[in-house]
């Protein structure tokens, strides 16, 4: 604790600099709010996953829908060095107790950027700059650099849950005001959740996505039998493409991913950031790739082009999935292969989610070329608090009027679609 509080100590300095004026006044020791209480509840902060328990996490978050919340997902992101103070994403996460007992969690982090979230909000970085105000750091809650909609407090489902979600948000609130972080925000929320926040001032924010829903297809040609027959056409053709040039695809799960699969993962997703930089993510270590062959195996599919007769593949897309659901997170793959993009990251998918009954496939940010290929528009959400009157104001208006904007422009894409 000591190390995030000297490192709020130096951004205080920053924000009372000559031009800048300081937003909350007094900065209180982070110390001080190491636990505190509020009547049947009493609170605590932790710099570490690892100060919460296992099994309490995993008791709270027995019925989350991905495991991107999950202890060991948090917890690999921490120990190989993803998420750290030195990148920007120090983890502050809230335990919420009750007669001793882990009533709820909110995984948290403090941020001094805005890079990882895919939440783009840096315009609203410059506007609190040309009002001398501070708007680093801010806090986070989310997957850090999962733009996929899963957030949400982990709560205990015997407690009344209107009722914690506002004691939580009431503690993050506090801290937040006590320590001088300008605003508080929850990226890529799970469908449904956090209505209870905008009584507590929260607004919300439409982020366009994908998603693939199943309509109880049998196999690909019964999903192709969907599409107008240019469209059918053309994917037949985008499928073919990797055969022609005698390279075949293989879908790995469970024991039979081995390390050397994670360790091309990893080179492929280096790849792909060097490729498309400056709008990369490039946070992930190699320790957390091969740390995914340990214990979350399970949730993991690897889909890997082969040359025939070679051993190391092309290109690789990995996926994640639980339940009926399969969640696309990185690729990456040998420059000038037609096609080889689409295939690893959408058709090989989209064949795998039907063989194997998954209800939905969403893809993972991109391009509007996913209309073409079975997907459609739908609406994540952010959510989001800045404890600072003028710029709370500009947040409301200015999110009401992108949000219209946002719903209409999804509309009408989706009425564009390939499907028949």
């Amino acid at each position: 604790m000591n190390g995030l509080s000297q490192q709020l100590k130096q951004q205080k300095v920053i924000n009372e600099s000559p031009g800048k004026r300081n937003i909350h006044g007094c900065f209180e020791s982070m110390n001080d709010w190491n636990q505190t209480s509020s009547r049947e509840y009493s609170f605590t902060w932790h710099d570490s996953i690892l100060g919460i328990k296992k099994y309490e996490w995993d008791i709270l978050g027995r019925e989350l829908s991905t495991p991107f919340l999950s202890w060991e997902w948090l917890r690999l992101l921490e120990e190989s060095g993803s998420v750290r103070p030195e990148t920007g994403w120090q983890p502050q996460h809230l335990a919420v107790y009750r007669a001793g007992r882990l009533v709820a969690a909110a995984p948290l982090f403090i941020k001094t950027h805005s890079d990882g979230e895919f939440v783009f909000d840096r315009f609203w970085a410059q506007l609190a700059e040309s009002m001398d105000l501070a708007y680093y750091p801010k806090l986070v809650g989310m997957s850090p650099f999962t733009p996929i909609g899963a957030y949400r407090f982990l709560l205990d489902q015997n407690e009344n849950q209107g009722r914690l979600i506002r004691v939580v948000q009431q503690e993050i609130g506090r801290f937040c005001q006590a320590n001088s972080l300008s605003g508080c925000h929850y990226h890529f929320v799970a469908p449904g959740w956090g209505k209870e926040l905008k009584d507590l001032g929260f607004y919300a924010w439409i982020h366009p996505g994908f998603a693939w829903e199943n309509q109880d297809y049998e196999n690909f040609e019964d999903f192709l039998a969907r599409f107008r027959s240019n469209r059918r056409k053309n994917i037949k053709k985008e499928r073919k493409s990797l055969a022609s040039q005698g390279i075949i695809c293989k879908a790995l799960t469970g024991e039979d991913i081995r390390e050397e699969h994670l360790s091309w993962m990893y080179s492929f997703y280096v790849h792909t950031n060097q490729r498309y930089f400056p709008w990369s993510c490039k946070y992930l270590t190699r320790d957390f790739f091969l740390g995914l062959g340990h214990d979350l195996k399970d949730h993991l599919l690897l889909l890997a082009a082969y040359k025939q007769g070679q051993k190391q593949p092309l290109g690789m897309s990995m996926l994640v999935f639980k339940g009926k659901q399969l969640f696309g997170r990185y690729w990456g793959g040998l420059d000038g292969i037609p096609f080889l993009h689409f295939n690893l990251c959408y058709y090989e998918p989209i064949q795998w989610a039907i063989q194997n009954r998954m209800q939905r496939f969403d893809p993972g940010m991109g391009g509007e070329h996913k209309l073409y290929r079975g997907f459609e528009l739908v609406p994540n959400y952010s959510l989001h608090r800045i404890y600072v009157p003028e710029m709370q104001q500009v947040l409301a208006v200015s999110l009401q009027e992108v949000n219209t904007l946002q719903e209409r422009r999804m509309l009408e894409l989706n009425r564009e679609t390939a499907m028949k």
